[in-house]
């Protein structure tokens, strides 16, 4: 393997971490807005 091929498997490796945080992160505000859709919705409904 040489120097080229290694730089762009590990620009391609480091890319496919970022893509995976990004995913986490979307996940994550994804699940925190649906709670608080549900904390909302149970606090309008029992006033």
């Amino acid at each position: 393997m040489n120097r080229t091929q290694r730089r762009a498997r590990a620009i391609a490796i480091a890319q496919t971490r970022d893509n995976a945080k990004l995913v986490a992160t979307r996940l994550l505000m994804l699940a925190t807005g649906a709670t608080a859709a549900c904390i909302a919705y149970l606090a309008v409904r029992s006033f």
